[in-house]
């Protein structure tokens, strides 16, 4: 287990044995961790709810474009759907800082030493009534594949943004977040003509662990593909509402 955020993404070491009474008790620990998170996520969904906000939990490793996706998606929406994003780093307010000058409020979760975003740092911002109503609230994750699989927000749903440069075998090296995942956005699809991606062999890997999964290719600095993303969007809302 982590001894920075206790998740059980990162259990490891031990002998392995299941008979080993000290990887029983850490499983048990992770077990009771995973379960006060997911009461909590439950919570905040509830909140969500009642207020008719979608909730994305946008997950993504270092450098995909997680941040500029969203500048141009609050850019794209402006005046017409209410927006606000909760960003998740180790440090600074940087990102923060770049949702705010694109016109929508943004609150910062400074993490520290923990890899990723947990449903109480989402409680805490929704206290802050960062959520818009009838809107949409980002949750942008600290960089990181692994960790977020198992860590409900209380979100309607997981974003997973990839991006061309990192290679087509993402899927197979980190199967776990693409499983979780209710879309995968491709970002920098602007730079498959000079990088070595094959987005079929990707969207194939992929759904080997989510055959459902639907894969959209974007490019969030030259608006390829952005209106299939702001599609996908407007029908989250959609069923959102309904539900609401």
């Amino acid at each position: 287990m982590c001894g920075t955020c206790g998740c059980s993404s990162h259990e490891a070491g031990g002998s392995g044995r299941t008979d080993d009474p000290e990887r029983g008790r850490v499983v048990a620990l992770e077990r009771d961790l995973l379960a006060a998170n997911d009461a909590v996520a439950a919570r905040n969904r509830e909140r969500l709810a009642a207020a008719d906000t979608l909730a994305l939990n946008l997950v993504a490793g270092p450098g995909a474009g997680k941040t500029t996706l969203l500048v141009a998606t609050i850019t794209a929406l402006a005046g017409r759907v209410p927006v606000a994003v909760v960003e998740g780093d180790q440090a600074t307010e940087l990102d923060a800082a770049r949702i705010r000058a694109a016109g929508a409020p943004a609150r910062q979760v400074t993490t520290g030493k923990a890899c990723h975003l947990d449903a109480a740092m989402i409680a805490r911002a929704l206290d802050d009534g960062i959520a818009p109503a009838h809107g949409i609230l980002f949750v942008e994750n600290v960089g990181n594949l692994v960790c977020p699989a198992g860590f409900d927000l209380g979100e309607a749903a997981k974003v997973v943004v990839a991006s061309v440069p990192e290679g087509d075998d993402k899927p197979l090296k980190y199967p776990d977040i693409f499983a979780a995942a209710d879309l995968v956005v491709v970002n920098k699809a602007d730079l498959l003509a000079h990088v070595a991606f094959d987005l079929g062999r990707f969207t194939a890997a992929a759904r080997r662990f989510n055959p459902a999964v639907e894969v959209l290719a974007v490019s969030a600095t030259t608006g390829e593909g952005l209106g299939a993303w702001l599609d996908w969007l407007a029908r989250a809302r959609a069923r959102r509402h309904a539900a609401a």
